[in-house]
């Protein structure tokens, strides 16, 4: 790779995605070097724009919002209403010079606007095409929409998630939005951009959201189809530890503040947690040892796994008495320290002060000319040899619009213009 070049610089994506499950992806390939152009208009914009929190004091201004800027870095955004009658001579154009294709509409909409693999393929084979539908291409469900937290119950992940005896909790938009569907989105263009580079095709992939979802199920699935045992809800607890849970820990009365739809509100940080796992009968000694070793855990009841997992409700209980005195630090930094897994269950506040996240400098922090001084997601991983990095904050809706229209489709000046006043383009 040549000095000072991100590794994906070259390649050219088309985006037509939105909210989250797609743009996390395309982001990726755009803080790797890719130029992502995301199309917007707003009139109709990407609907997480709408989402809190917003820079204070701009809640109604679609640049300001916290999940877009920090899903959307490093990318570009043309301003062009799609439903427009002359916008498919100019996707059409884009397309065609563009490396890969992303979309994440229902069919319904991609037959609508003729945004389809087919259409494109026999003009330019080496084209890259993503569809990520929420079920699929084909079958009578083909045209159903939705978001995470819809597939969440549908791929049976809410069903066992939650507490025995509860309604299910589920994961909300979390999983599958956040996570599984776009890194395998991300992971399956990237190995298309491999095999095209070795053979010169391009490639089709259809990713269906509620089949990357059903991923994460893989040992539930397996063992309802071999065994016929039904997965139910566990709580935090697991098959093969003891103890294995979330912890009440001492609480403090630091200020914070709290999102809610009636905006940011000043609360008490009341309540803290730490997570505690023992895995094997050497985690249980060493944290037997930390606690000073009550009378209660050398009780034959808590000597083995099975023993602890038959009496687990009570050992919860002990182990909370000891841990309710202790901030969740002290709770981690004693039980880590001989070898136990435990970590603190932070918030946002407490992520973005994180010691470790600090010194890996994770947090990237942009200046967005509307949103202002504001700390981004960094890349969760570090490549030695094809380092990627955040190259600028998230776009405003159409912030671009002049640039790919000269730059990239070589139009006009009185074109662009023409273009605007009859309601095609938007410059932001």
């Amino acid at each position: 790779m040549e000095q000072g070049k991100l590794p994906l610089s070259g390649i050219r994506v088309c985006d037509f995605s939105w909210f989250a499950a797609a743009p996390i992806a395309t982001k990726t390939l755009a803080d790797f070097g890719a130029e992502v152009i995301k199309m917007e208009w707003s009139a109709h914009p990407d609907l997480i724009r709408l989402a809190m929190p917003h820079t204070p004091g701009t809640e109604t201004d679609l640049n300001t919002g916290g999940w877009f800027n920090n899903y959307n870095s490093s990318k570009l955004c043309l301003g062009m209403n799609i439903a427009h009658p002359k916008a498919k001579e100019v996707y059409d154009r884009l397309i065609m010079i563009s490396d890969v294709v992303v979309e994440n509409f229902s069919p319904a909409m991609t037959d609508k606007y003729g945004i389809k693999y087919e259409n494109y393929v026999d003009k330019k084979p080496d084209i890259i095409w993503v569809d990520q539908p929420m079920q699929g291409l084909i079958g009578p469900h083909r045209t159903r929409a939705g978001f995470g937290a819809v597939i969440t119950p549908m791929s049976g992940l809410s069903y066992i998630t939650g507490f025995p005896g509860r309604a299910p909790v589920g994961t909300n938009t979390n999983y599958t939005d956040y996570v599984i569907n776009p890194g395998h989105l991300a992971i399956a263009t990237m190995a298309a951009l491999r095999r095209r580079k070795r053979t010169g095709k391009g490639q089709h992939i259809v990713m269906s959201q509620l089949a990357s979802g059903t991923t994460v199920l893989g040992t539930t699935i397996l063992d309802y189809t071999v065994n016929g045992r039904i997965r139910e809800k566990a709580g935090n607890t697991s098959p093969w530890a003891a103890p294995h849970g979330c912890y009440k820990c001492k609480g403090e009365s630091r200020n914070v503040k709290f999102i809610t739809p009636l905006g940011v509100q000043p609360g008490l940080k009341a309540e803290r947690w730490c997570v505690i796992a023992c895995f094997s009968d050497e985690h249980w000694w060493a944290l037997c040892d930390v606690i000073g070793n009550p009378a209660w855990t050398v009780d034959p009841k808590f000597s083995t796994l099975l023993a602890r997992k038959e009496n687990e409700a009570e050992l919860d209980q002990l182990i909370g008495e000891w841990t309710i005195d202790r901030s969740p630090e002290e709770v981690m930094m004693l039980l880590q320290q001989v070898g136990v897994p435990a970590g603190v269950v932070q918030d946002a506040e407490d992520i973005l002060g994180d010691p470790h996240l600090r010194s890996r400098d994770y947090f990237v922090y942009l200046d967005h000319s509307v949103a202002g001084h504001n700390a981004y997601d960094g890349i969760g991983y570090k490549l030695s040899a094809t380092p990627g990095k955040l190259t600028r904050p998230a776009p405003r809706v159409g912030e671009h619009t002049e640039y790919i229209c000269k730059e990239i489709l070589g139009m006009a000046e009185e074109e662009i213009t023409e273009l605007i006043v009859e309601g095609l383009f938007e410059i932001g």
